[in-house]
């Protein structure tokens, strides 16, 4: 018997997304949306002096494996470097897709169940994909 796409965890996380509002003035925003559900997550950041991610803001329009996902993401990213995230949005995209393992990110296999639902992933992928960008875009806009 295969786990339920939908558990108390995942509902759990989805209620509860931490920094849950937007940012007034982020170096960097993005919107990422699925086309496949229509699921947005709008990711606001700013990078301190070292480049790690210092101030994080979400808007998250997206059926509860994006919020969940949404959530996990959030509660980790403040201290990450957009190297971090970019290798956290890789390594997710890569085991969503059939590669080994979870990515080295705390509660990833919560997805486990959602494996073999390929219309589900890019929901999942949304925070990320979202968080990676916009650090990359907030280093590049203090560089120049």
């Amino acid at each position: 018997m295969t786990a339920p796409l939908y558990n108390t965890e995942i509902l759990r996380l989805a209620a509860t997304i931490p920094h849950h509002e937007r940012l007034d003035a982020p170096m960097a925003s993005v919107e990422k949306r699925s086309p496949v559900c229509g699921s947005r997550v709008t990711v606001d950041l700013d990078l301190d002096a070292e480049g790690r991610v210092a101030q994080l803001g979400l808007l998250v329009r997206a059926c509860a494996l994006g919020q969940a996902s949404s959530s996990l993401m959030a509660a980790h990213a403040i201290g990450r470097s957009p190297e971090e995230l970019a290798a956290a949005r890789d390594a997710l995209t890569g085991w969503l897709a059939g590669g080994n393992g979870p990515p080295d990110w705390p509660g990833l296999s919560l997805f486990e169940p959602a494996l073999p639902h390929s219309a589900r992933h890019a929901s999942i992928r949304l925070a990320f994909e979202a968080a990676a960008e916009a650090a990359e875009a907030a280093r590049a806009g203090r560089a120049g």
